[in-house]
């Protein structure tokens, strides 16, 4: 079968300037504006260098970990949705969720490309103007963390000076996981999901149960299961690794920036973020892969 073409243009150009056609409109007094709506007066005037004199990269490392910040409440957004949506049963939309969470996390690895391009010496010479500033203390970051299950009240007193941030995560910490909301789907469809893992105290980070095996191996190995199950957990399964790919971009990004110095905020550096790569939110779904066809 033959593919449409695209049409030819109406007529070969002159120039480099193209004609605004007299349907464009161009006077916006009083109406809404893409600055307006987007806010672009403050958001590209959010970006304030501290170093003096102001060093060149540095505006590559604001805009770099501010954009980082935007993807990062976006994807906060939708795991809300997504646990939601999961709460009611309706996998295809919390499947539609999990599905723009997983491009976002692509943009959030390719990011480090970008951050990679300065240069040890770059940094050096405006790295100290940071002071006590780290990438540990982004609120939103521990957000979607604990939302996917990674849990841990100690990190609450990092945000005591934030009342915002910290209410955001005390508020997490005591609700259930997207992980919590999928195996209640999963028990009311009929699998037989632990009573004391439903009614687990949502708290406290996510523990491996081995009595979930079972129910993860039935459904992926019985020709009956309903399709929104299966794809969720590959879903989940595809979800912890984009995390952990970009988990994985971090720590080299860092190591080929700073190499073993310690961080900004106090911690180890790459010792500590290599610590960050034996974390996981769906143990089971990777445990019960051991179990099938065997």
């Amino acid at each position: 079968m033959t593919q449409p073409q695209p049409s030819a243009p109406t007529q070969q150009p002159t120039s480099g300037v193209r004609t605004i056609e007299d349907s464009v409109r161009t006077d916006f007094h009083g109406a809404m504006t893409y600055g307006r709506y987007l806010d672009l007066d403050r958001l590209l005037n959010a970006q304030h260098p501290v170093s003096v004199p102001e060093h060149h990269d540095e505006m590559l490392f604001i805009i770099q970990h501010q954009t980082s910040e935007l993807w990062l409440k976006l994807m906060l957004h939708e795991l809300r949705e997504a646990r939601a949506r999961l709460a009611a049963d309706d996998l295809g939309m919390a499947l539609k969720c999990l599905a723009r969470v997983k491009a976002i996390q692509k943009q959030l690895t390719d990011q480090w490309t970008v951050l990679a391009t300065l240069t040890p010496r770059e940094y050096a010479q405006f790295r100290g103007d940071l002071g006590n500033a780290s990438g540990f203390q982004s609120y939103q970051y521990r957000a979607v963390e604990f939302i996917l299950g990674n849990k841990h009240r100690g990190m609450l007193k990092v945000f005591s000076s934030e009342p915002e941030a910290q209410a955001l995560l005390e508020g997490l910490l005591e609700e259930p996981t997207v992980y919590d909301e999928f195996l209640r789907a999963v028990a009311r469809a009929g699998y037989g999901v632990p009573e004391d893992i439903l009614t687990r105290d949502v708290s406290e980070p996510w523990t491996f149960h081995d009595d979930l095996l079972p129910v993860f191996r039935r459904i992926y190995e019985e020709e009956g299961t309903p399709w929104g199950l299966y794809e969720s957990c590959e879903a989940l399964v595809d979800v912890e690794d984009n995390f952990q790919f970009w988990r994985f971009r971090h720590l080299r990004t860092v190591q080929r920036t700073i190499g073993f110095k310690r961080g900004t905020g106090g911690s180890s550096g790459v010792d500590f973020l290599k610590r960050a790569l034996d974390l996981t939110f769906f143990p089971e779904l990777y445990a019960v892969r051991t179990e099938i066809g065997a």
